[in-house]
């Protein structure tokens, strides 16, 4: 991807989310603009992913992660 085909965005996340997501994407060698943009792209082109993330609202992680 070419750098001018990007946009610079910023969000707000709950600081124990992301705190497990930089542990685990360290694991697995995920960063956050690939887990962005392929949500994006998933969110845009599979309802069924779409239904699935617009129905999710427990946010609370397992003592286990």
């Amino acid at each position: 991807m070419n750098k001018n085909e990007t946009h610079t965005t910023s969000v707000k996340l709950s600081k124990d989310l992301f705190d497990q997501f930089k542990i685990t994407s360290i694991k697995y060698k995920f960063t956050f603009q690939k887990l962005a943009e392929r949500c994006t792209h998933l969110y845009l082109t599979d309802p069924e992913f779409r239904k699935l993330i617009n129905n999710h609202t427990n946010l609370e992680l397992k003592e286990d992660n």
